[in-house]
């Protein structure tokens, strides 16, 4: 009797769930075929979307050097003038504190962009310095995956790293990721973040992974949820079995 009762109090609502369920796999099915239509770009070519102004960096970058962080310890080595030899630390705010110049800002200088520095201010009071700057100790590079991957978190890039080796370091995809639309993101400037959406799903169901993205050390990855387990939490399986029932 009362389930015939519940039942009778989810009629009206029943073609409502359906016409839900319906519209946003719809949905999901749509955005997953647009994305496999679209032709996608060679890891070579990796830039910012059609959009953007062409004057945006490009996310794509194989083989840059390093920056130095905050926390880095560097060895100054003064190949005519030893006696100017140092080691120095990057403070929170980015500048180290150096005999005879002063403070210099070094956060996010490559070590050859640092030297070029360097040398230019110490040529005030050098003649022709020849500066070497070598890394002691440094933070060391990482990567970031979040959303749904079996162990969200930070983990070490050891080596060349692609975007889906990344997910694996990570524990895979959960049953709730929507596979066709996976976020790169990588910071491009001091002020600047740049996103990609990768098919993920498309690259392992071709069996095509050229456009496998590498990663760069600090990228983070974000694989969000399908259209279908965002709605999941508001409906119970006994919920739609009954809804189906009354028509």
């Amino acid at each position: 009797m009362r389930s015939s009762r519940w039942m009778e109090n989810w009629k009206p609502y029943g073609c409502t769930l359906i016409a839900l369920v319906a519209m946003f796999v719809n949905v999901a099915m749509a955005q997953q075929q647009n994305a496999a239509a679209t032709p996608q770009t060679p890891s070579s070519n990796f830039t910012a979307d059609s959009q953007s102004s062409a004057s945006v960096p490009a996310l794509q970058q194989r083989n840059p050097r390093y920056r130095i962080q905050r926390g880095d310890t560097l060895a100054l080595d003064f190949r005519f003038t030893p006696e100017y030899n140092e080691s120095v630390t990057v403070q929170p705010d980015g500048f180290i504190s150096l005999r005879g110049i002063g403070d210099i800002h070094a956060e996010g200088m490559t070590l050859p962009e640092l030297n070029q520095a360097l040398e230019a201010s110490y040529s005030k009071s050098l003649h022709d310095p020849v500066i070497t700057v070598t890394p002691q100790e440094f933070v060391k590079p990482f990567f970031s995956a979040n959303g749904e991957v079996g162990k969200p978190g930070k983990y070490d890039l050891h080596g060349d790293t692609t975007v889906v080796q990344a997910i694996a370091i990570a524990g895979g995809f959960t049953s709730a990721a929507k596979h066709s639309q996976v976020v790169l993101f990588r910071q491009v400037s001091p002020d600047m973040v740049q996103a990609k959406v990768l098919n993920v799903k498309h690259m392992l169901n071709s069996h095509n992974l050229s456009e496998d993205m590498h990663l760069q050390p600090g990228d983070m990855l974000y694989v969000p949820k399908n259209a279908l387990s965002k709605i999941m939490p508001y409906l119970s399986l006994n919920s739609v079995r009954a809804t189906y029932a009354i028509q």
